[in-house]
């Protein structure tokens, strides 16, 4: 006999991702003593603490609680599954929905769909460029098959091929003092104005790397795209980071721009190929998974580029 209802379970992760009640009540269209009551109740279930709520302090999540919530979150997306017609319609016609994050979007995407269409002749290809967050909320939902994106945020519920590692670079002015530098340690960048990505956990990874070597850079500004980080640079606003490097020195409006390996081997990133360890695998999703880690492999066997 189950005891817990999917309402319940719906009610703790939504406390847990607004970090509040007040938050969660508002998401979830209840009065917060309600939700306050309801949480009482599923804790009194488990026998377990799930919150930490002290007066004048934020919502502290319980180390019971992480497990819990991660657990949670997969049932919910199961059955959010079950009740999508479309998401197992695809399962059985043979359909790929490829999920690619952002940044390795325009390295990757155009040669892996090519590929794909070569590989699994009438089998429909659907692909969708987003940020890590959505990527990993939609392959749990099953609405993304399997993603391209950095081994970042994802928890135990998602299978992991890592195709590649990269090294991040830093991007300077043409006329900026380390401009001739062949390669930088991220301790020579930490006291120039960084130009970061906005996407929080890419803008979290970056300054942890600073962190883990007791540095603490400042941030001058927060992009969205590549592009726009490279331009900011080109004009000495600050110096970029990102794994991305395209293959050009010049900025969009012609403005030269210096791309700059980072040594650091902590700074290295995989990337991976991701799927919901909940998720139906078909026949199709197992092809094209193989396809996608046999072209890296190709790649590097052959000395090409990860990006």
């Amino acid at each position: 006999m189950l005891h817990l209802t999917l309402r319940q379970l719906e009610y703790v992760v939504t406390v847990a991702r607004a970090g509040s009640l007040s938050g969660a009540a508002t998401t979830l269209n209840v009065s917060q003593p309600s939700l306050s009551v309801a949480l009482g109740q599923v804790e009194d279930t488990l026998g377990e603490k799930l919150f930490i709520r002290s007066k004048g302090a934020p919502l502290r999540m319980t180390m019971f609680a992480n497990l819990f919530v991660a657990e949670a979150e997969t049932l919910l997306a199961m059955a959010r599954r079950l009740e999508d017609p479309a998401t197992i319609q695809r399962a059985v016609n043979g359909t790929v929905v490829l999920g690619c994050f952002e940044d390795l979007a325009a390295y990757h995407l155009a040669p892996i769909l090519r590929l794909l269409r070569k590989t699994l002749p009438g089998v429909e290809i659907i692909w969708k460029i987003a940020d890590f967050e959505t990527l990993a909320r939609e392959m749990r939902e099953g609405r993304i098959s399997l993603s391209l994106t950095y081994d970042l945020g994802l928890d135990s519920g998602f299978n992991r091929i890592a195709l590649s590692a990269v090294a991040p670079h830093a991007f300077v002015a043409a006329d900026h003092p380390l401009a001739d530098r062949p390669t930088l340690a991220l301790k020579e960048i930490a006291t120039e104005p960084l130009i970061l990505f906005e996407e929080m956990l890419s803008n979290r990874h970056t300054l942890q790397l600073f962190r883990n070597q007791g540095l603490s850079p400042t941030v001058a500004h927060r992009v969205r795209s590549l592009e726009i980080m490279r331009s900011l640079a080109a004009y000495r606003e600050g110096v970029g980071i990102s794994y991305g490097c395209p293959p050009t020195d010049r900025s969009y409006d012609g403005a030269k721009v210096r791309a700059i390996p980072i040594t650091d081997r902590s700074a290295r990133e995989s990337i991976i190929l991701a799927r919901s360890v909940a998720a139906p695998t078909s026949s199709v999703v197992k092809a094209a998974t193989a396809a996608i880690a046999a072209m890296f492999t190709d790649r590097q066997a052959s000395g090409g580029s990860a990006l």
